[in-house]
């Protein structure tokens, strides 16, 4: 075996996509992360990179201006570009998802008005559903809309918006009571916001602010924000779909392709992990011998390259399902809890076999062993992915007594 985490049965054309953005992160990113993550700096010289090789439109339609490809395919460019680098990925994965979101759910006005420059990356794109109080429980959410006219008013402060600086246009998620008696379940009275504005921080267009970055242990370089709205007014023909009352479910089905790639995230930086490691092991030598000749540094290889091997291999079944058509919410769930887990499991291995060395700066693996507990948390935590997994499980094998 060449190289771990091989994926069967891909086109010459994903083949090629492939091996183009392999390239680009040999070449452009693993050279520069390093330096680029200590000094906290936004990487724009990699992400016009990207931006050239059509990256920012791979899932996009032809008819936008995209490459149309699958799921599948740009999953494994998130595989790709995570092992370069995490942070660049999170560029990546927020604009998609909201892309995705207007493919799927938007009107056909708000498609030919945003798709096509997302597809050249002149719009970039964030998502925001989080607020400071509220955690993974959507439902609290207190964000607020109010029909004023031919207009909404949008009230209310939201947190851990990735890209939400560099951005120009964040899709929201308020809660929408106009048209949704009292009593109404929240998940039903909720709506999804097309927000456009200014790339940057302070007053980003009246009634909108992005206060500045939040200062993060790891993910650094992309920009981490909140979002508040003070007499934020939006013209109606910016809710997402047309109408209000979906934004929940147009959320959830943005979050389900997004886990999918938190769980390639995932891959990336395990096989990174991993690549450090087995390099590492077969230079430092104790007791007359490279340590990757000590058994118990073997057995330590074996299980973190059996943990790549497995995350890969569910990440890769989870896009496949979603391609096919088919509902995939247990598929991503698993993927994305595995991939994760393991991700930091393969990353604590390859930090004890640096040993001391680890925690120095100079080597790569210390900023690795900062990065990979945010994919614990990032579009759902363990807990939550159980649950899913778990209620989907009884769904599935529901005992006929």
């Amino acid at each position: 075996m060449a190289r771990l985490a091989q994926t069967a049965g891909l086109t010459d054309v994903q083949q090629e996509i492939l091996s183009t953005v392999r390239d680009f992160v040999d070449k452009e990113i693993i050279p520069v992360a390093t330096e680029l993550e200590h000094r906290d700096e936004y990487p724009q010289q990699i992400v016009d990179g990207l931006k050239e090789l059509g990256l920012f439109g791979l899932m996009i339609p032809e008819e936008y201006g995209g490459l149309g490809e699958s799921l599948l395919t740009y999953a494994l460019c998130v595989e790709e570009i995570a092992r370069g680098w995490m942070s660049v990925s999170g560029i990546i994965n927020t604009h998609f998802i909201v892309a995705y979101m207007l493919k799927q759910h938007g009107t056909q006005e708000q498609k030919d008005h945003f798709l096509p420059r997302m597809a050249a990356g002149d719009i970039r794109g964030a998502f925001s559903m989080s607020e400071p109080g509220l955690g993974s429980d959507v439902s609290a959410i207190t964000s607020k809309a109010v029909k004023d006219g031919e207009e909404y008013v949008l009230n209310g402060q939201k947190m851990w918006l990735t890209n939400g600086g560099t951005s120009s246009l964040v899709a929201v998620l308020v809660r929408s009571d106009e048209g949704h008696p009292e009593g109404t379940a929240p998940h039903k009275s909720m709506t999804t916001f097309l927000v456009e504005k200014e790339p940057g921080f302070g007053e980003v267009r009246p009634g909108l602010t992005i206060p500045g970055k939040i200062d993060k242990m790891g993910y650094k370089g992309v920009d981490t924000t909140e979002l508040i709205m003070d007499g934020l007014r939006i013209p109606a023909d910016r809710v997402l779909g047309g109408v209000t009352g979906r934004g929940f479910y147009q959320m959830m089905d943005g979050v389900e392709v997004g886990r999918v790639n938190v769980a390639a995230r995932g891959c990336g930086v395990a096989q990174r992990a991993f690549e450090l490691g087995v390099q590492y092991a077969q230079q430092r030598h104790t007791f007359g011998k490279p340590i990757a000749q000590h058994q118990a540094i073997q057995f330590k290889l074996a299980e973190m390259a059996t943990k790549v091997e497995a995350a890969h291999a569910m990440m890769v079944n989870a896009a496949r399902k979603k391609d096919s058509g088919e509902r995939n919410d247990l598929e991503a769930g698993m993927a994305k809890y595995l991939a994760s887990e393991y991700c930091k499991e393969v990353v604590e291995d390859a930090f004890r076999i640096h040993g001391g060395y680890g925690f120095s700066k100079e080597y790569e693996i210390e900023r690795l062993y900062r990065e990979a507990p945010m994919l614990l948390i990032g579009e759902g935590t363990a807990e939550i992915q159980k649950m899913i997994i778990g209620r989907r499980l009884l769904e599935e094998y529901r005992f006929q007594g």
